[in-house]
C-alpha cells in the first residue's frame, strides 16, 4: 500500500512534536489548514495523540513519531549523502 496524502499529513504532524521532552505538546488551531486539522484528528482516533487538536503524544504516538523521524532522516540524509 503506497503512502496516501492523508498518511503523509499524519507523518508531518508527528514530526512536529518535540521528542526531547514529554512536557511539550502541540495545538492545532481552527484556522490551520484543513488537511492538518484532519490529520491530527485521525492521529487522535488512532490513539497516537491525547486530544483531537493535538495535545501530547501517547506512548504509541511517541514510538510512531520516533520512527517517522528516523525514516525522514534516512530518506533525506541518504539522498544528500548519495549525491555528493
Amino acid at each position: 500500500m503506497p503512502y496516501t496524502s492523508d498518511l503523509v499529513h499524519e507523518l508531518n504532524a508527528l514530526i512536529l512534536f518535540d521528542l526531547g521532552t514529554g512536557q511539550l505538546g502541540i495545538k492545532v488551531h481552527k484556522t490551520a489548514d484543513a488537511a492538518v486539522i484532519a490529520a491530527v484528528q485521525r492521529l487522535y482516533a488512532k490513539g497516537l495523540v491525547t486530544q483531537t487538536d493535538g495535545g501530547y503524544l501517547t506512548r504509541l504516538g511517541r514510538e510512531a513519531a520516533e520512527h517517522a523521524r528516523v525514516m525522514l532522516g534516512m530518506l533525506t540524509d541518504g539522498v544528500a549523502a548519495s549525491v555528493h
